[in-house]
């Protein structure tokens, strides 16, 4: 049997086992038995092959720890809040302007929501964008997005 084949067969199973239990790390040895696999279709010798699997494991490691870390945190705020708390910390494109002490009207992903400002805050023009950061009842309180 042909080495490359059975770096094949290793980095197959090593991709399975990350798609049943997301762990990094196996797919991060997947990509260094993919790495293997061409040393030996290049015709180097074992040695070669166990070295760049080793390299491109770790090399892949460091790289995609922090893009996963990332993800995670991300995917994880959002999963944790439902009903309006998901809400908070959205944008929303004001339709309807918003004065002060008077409801105005905002939209996020469709919906439109009455929406009012704090008393200190002057009058949002619709069109601007707002930045939800609490709500009473189905009234949602904003603040003006900070440009940047």
């Amino acid at each position: 049997m042909e080495v490359w084949i059975i770096w094949l067969t290793a980095a197959a199973l090593l991709l399975t086992i990350e798609v049943l239990t997301q762990m990094m790390w196996a797919l991060c040895l997947t990509i260094g038995a993919a790495g293997a696999m061409v040393c030996a279709l290049c015709g180097l010798d074992l040695k070669w092959q166990v070295a760049a699997m080793a390299v491109l494991g770790i090399v892949a490691y460091i790289v995609l720890l922090p893009v996963f870390r990332r993800w995670h945190e991300r995917h994880d705020a959002r999963e944790a809040r439902t009903g309006m708390d998901a809400l908070l910390g959205r944008r929303a494109t004001v339709t309807h302007a918003i004065r002060p002490g008077h409801l105005g009207r905002a939209r996020i992903d469709g919906d439109n929501w009455q929406v009012r400002c704090p008393e200190s805050t002057a009058e949002i023009p619709a069109g601007n964008e707002v930045v939800v950061t609490s709500y009473d009842s189905i009234i949602l309180t904003v603040t003006p997005l900070t440009k940047q």
